[in-house]
Order: structure tokens, then C-alpha cells, then sequence
């Protein structure tokens, strides 16, 4: 291939700032709609959040044509219609896998999907935005580009941005993701069992990994301890986003912490918060599927950072751009 098609390539593929834009559509949007228009106790089905995902794909498309036609020539031939449709329909392809296999490992959401006729349909209309996208390149549109001096600022309030919804997208992504989870409980610490700073029993029938549940409102940063037989005032382990939006209709609950225990029998449960009406209560560790599973017990600047990085790549773009800027300055004086 031509340096110039190569760049014409380049150019039409989306920056930093597009992948921001179509992960904030198809990843957090989803999510936080769905939880903002439905009940608390309701789980979202993957179908719901993929319809999302199909909506963005012709958008996606239809600017990369646009995109395309612009930086190779507006030229109204059969051959340039089908170049640039094909080059919009390859990316959005990619796009969409990329986020299919999202939702099918990375917060795998309940619900079946038929995912060879999801990604036939994807494909399809991706042709259309590529179609739609070629006559927008065509036509007298003003291209608009990020200026350096906007670049950083731009960079700064994604980064910031995508920051706030990874930790928002793990946590619904996580409640999403749990297989059904009945919550019982072997034993509570509360008002309605001890005082909130004294013990509660706990009865475990087995030894290996419990989870303690938050009640309502009850903080979400306990520091409990468990004490009994060989354990003694074993500290359990904050869940760094804790998933909730367990229980019924007579109470919510929220997966705060974790403990091991060695065996079966009955142990005290102490937990102390800034919340002295607070309850917990202790079960089975609820099964997130998939990789949100794992990050709701990553540190969370690593979370951070995870949701930050397009708009850090966007602020190194235009730091790019500004150094080759300055060195062509010289050159052409």
C-alpha cells in the first residue's frame, strides 16, 4: 500500500477520543441507564445492553467513511464508494467484536444472545453508516479538527470523566454479571443482633471463603473481625467496589468484605463503622462471572487509570502533534 493511502488509513481510524466516545456509548451508558429506569432488585439482560452497541455501530461507520473520503478525494466513482464503505464497514467489524467479546468475558451479563446473528446485524449496519458516512464526505461539510491548544483540556476532562464511570461501570458491571444470589445469611451483627460494635454469632457449616453483606445503607468500609476456634480476630478483606443491588424487596444488600475460615463451627463477627445502627450479615460469596469478577478487588487507582487512559492518550496526541509542529516550523522557514 501507497505512504498516502497508509496515512489516509491512519487518519480515518478513530483517535483516542473516538474510542473514549464508543466506549462511554456501549459500555457505561448501558449500564447506567438501565439502572437509573428500573428497580434495584431487577438484573440487566445483555440484550437490553447491546442494543446500544448496534445503535453506535452506524454512527461509528458513517464517520469513518466520512472520514475517509475526506483525506482520499472526494471523488463520486463506483470504485471510491465501495473503498470507503468497505474501509467503514472493516473498523466498525472491529469495534463491534471488540465490544461483543466484552460483553461475553469481560461483564458477561445475564441473558442469551445469538452472537452470529448479532455480529451479521452489526455488520449490516455498519454497511449503511458507511454508505450514509461516503455522501457526508462528499458533500461541503466542514471538518473539524482538535486544536492543540484545546487538546489538553479535552484530554484532562475525558481522563477525569473516565475515571469516574470505570468505577461506576465495574460496580453495575459486576451486579450485572452475578449468577442468582438469594442472600440468607448464617449469622448478622447489627442492632437486631448485637450492638453495632459488639460481636454477633455466625454459624458456618463448612470451612473456605464468606462474604459479608452490607444491610441498606450501612457503610460499605467496615473493619470487622472473626473470632472463633483457631482464628482470632482475623480481619476480613474490603472489597475495593462493592457490588450490591442484592435481596429482595425487604432489603438491599451489598458485598463489602470477604474472610476464610478453617473450618466448620460458630464464630463471632465484630464490626466496626462510622455508622453505629449499621448491620451486617454474613453468606456465600456471591459468583461475579467474568474478568469484573477479578477487578472489584483490584486497587482502585487502578481502576483509575484504567478509565483515564483515552483521555491520557489524548493529551500525548496533542503533545505529538504540538513537538512535530515546532520542528516543522524551523524546517519550512
Amino acid at each position: 500500500m501507497e505512504p498516502a493511502a497508509w496515512r489516509a488509513v491512519e487518519r480515518a481510524i478513530p483517535g483516542p477520543l473516538g474510542v473514549a466516545a464508543w466506549i462511554a456509548a456501549t459500555l457505561p451508558a448501558p449500564l447506567m441507564f438501565f439502572e437509573a429506569t428500573h428497580r434495584w432488585e431487577e438484573r440487566q439482560d445483555v440484550s437490553a445492553a447491546l442494543w446500544w452497541v448496534l445503535g453506535a455501530l452506524p454512527v461509528l461507520s458513517a464517520t469513518v467513511a466520512a472520514r475517509w473520503t475526506w483525506h482520499t478525494g472526494q471523488r463520486r466513482t463506483l470504485p471510491a464508494f465501495l473503498t470507503a464503505v468497505g474501509a467503514a464497514t472493516l473498523i466498525g467489524a472491529v469495534f463491534l467484536v471488540a465490544t461483543l467479546a466484552a460483553y461475553r468475558w469481560v461483564v458477561p451479563l445475564q441473558g442469551a444472545v445469538d452472537w452470529p446473528d448479532t455480529l451479521l446485524g452489526g455488520v449490516l449496519l455498519a454497511v449503511a453508516g458507511g454508505a450514509v458516512g461516503h455522501l457526508v464526505g462528499l458533500g461541503k461539510v466542514r471538518r473539524g479538527r482538535l486544536a492543540h491548544r484545546h487538546g489538553h483540556l479535552v484530554g484532562g476532562i475525558v481522563a477525569v470523566l473516565g475515571a469516574l464511570l470505570a468505577q461506576t461501570t465495574v460496580q453495575l458491571g459486576a451486579e450485572g454479571s452475578t449468577s442468582r444470589y438469594d442472600v440468607l445469611g448464617y449469622g448478622d451483627v447489627g442492632p437486631y443482633a448485637a450492638t453495632a460494635t459488639g460481636p454477633g454469632m455466625v454459624a458456618l457449616p463448612a470451612a473456605g471463603r464468606y462474604a459479608i453483606l452490607a444491610v441498606g445503607f450501612a457503610p460499605q468500609n467496615p473493619d470487622c473481625r472473626v473470632t472463633g476456634g483457631a482464628v482470632a480476630g482475623q480481619p476480613a478483606e474490603l472489597v475495593t467496589i462493592a457490588p450490591g443491588g442484592y435481596g429482595t424487596d425487604a432489603a438491599s444488600y451489598a458485598w463489602v468484605a470477604s474472610f476464610d475460615v478453617p473450618g466448620p463451627g460458630t464464630y463471632s463477627l465484630a464490626c466496626r463503622s462510622s455508622d453505629e445502627e449499621a448491620s451486617y450479615v454474613v453468606w456465600e460469596t456471591p459468583d461475579v462471572r467474568g474478568v469484573v469478577g477479578a477487578m472489584i478487588h483490584w486497587p482502585l487507582a487502578a481502576i483509575w487509570l484504567l478509565g483515564a487512559l483515552p483521555g491520557l492518550l489524548v493529551i500525548a496526541k496533542t503533545a505529538a502533534r504540538r513537538r512535530a509542529g515546532r520542528q516543522e516550523t524551523p524546517a519550512s522557514a
